[in-house]
């Protein structure tokens, strides 16, 4: 059986990225994408899909109240994809089958998948306090991993906490990260640490570096519009004027961490 499905997400990159993981599942065929919670109300009366990727937060009506238009007789399944955690509690007692924290990779959406063809198949075989409890449970263990990174040194294996990386530099196929006096290569690419880092605390000040602005001392002004960036630790770094703005928004939000602003 192919399952109906329903994209309901403001931002067009997390649409594609639901839509491209589908494709590589035969059970699920997607019917229709959705920009806002009113376009979703309608698609669901129109598609009558078996199950909805939700965002929560969305302009016009959020994904709360998109559940609330749901029909009571046979609603479709719900998996929340967002990027906050604090709605967890209040979607699985909506009966949210699924909570995809931002940025989720492909074996996390994989899991929610076969979760989704689980419950469908269950019909209601456990409790509803036994699902929230196991739903609850997962998720804060998913919430530990993404809180740290796990290193590689030969036979050993290093696990950082986030808050501990003082900054990262590309370097070729790695990405070198510092932490205190030590560095360690992960073979990673830019982009994917920087999905992993996503969070306030980290900025992109050049193509090739980020930096936590928790151990940011001072900016100091140079020529052509560029700055040096002061770490706590005297070292010394250059942000771009294509990443000043960002940078910029981030200093004026939590004001006090960096001596100087651009």
């Amino acid at each position: 059986m192919t399952l109906r499905t329903l994209i309901v997400d403001d931002e067009l990159l997390a649409r594609r990225k639901i839509r491209s993981f589908l494709a590589e599942d035969a059970r699920f065929r997607v019917v229709a994408e959705c920009s806002d919670g009113r376009q979703a109300a309608a698609a669901v009366r129109t598609e009558r899909p078996d199950l909805i990727f939700l965002d929560v937060e969305m302009p016009g009506a959020g994904g709360f109240q998109v559940l609330a238009s749901l029909p009571e007789e046979n609603p479709p399944s719900v998996v929340f994809v967002t990027a906050y955690d604090k709605y967890a509690v209040q979607a699985f007692e909506v009966r949210a089958v699924d909570y995809l924290l931002k940025p989720f990779n492909k074996s996390r959406f994989a899991a929610a998948l076969d979760k989704v063809v689980e419950a469908r198949s269950r019909e209601g075989s456990r409790s509803r306090s036994e699902e929230l409890r196991a739903a609850l449970e997962e998720l804060e263990r998913e919430a530990r991993r993404r809180e740290r990174f796990v290193v590689k040194s030969g036979s050993r294996l290093i696990f950082l906490r986030k808050e501990s990386i003082e900054w990262v530099e590309a370097q070729g196929d790695y990405v070198r990260v510092h932490v205190g006096r030590e560095a360690h290569l992960l073979r990673e690419t830019m982009g994917a640490v920087t999905e992993r880092l996503a969070s306030p605390r980290f900025v992109r000040i050049h193509r090739s570096r980020i930096v936590n602005l928790d151990h940011v001392r001072e900016l100091r002004p140079l020529w052509g519009g560029d700055y040096t960036v002061l770490m706590r630790d005297g070292t010394q770094l250059t942000l771009s004027r294509t990443y000043r703005a960002t940078l910029e928004t981030l200093l004026a939000e939590s004001p006090g961490r960096a001596g100087r602003r651009p």
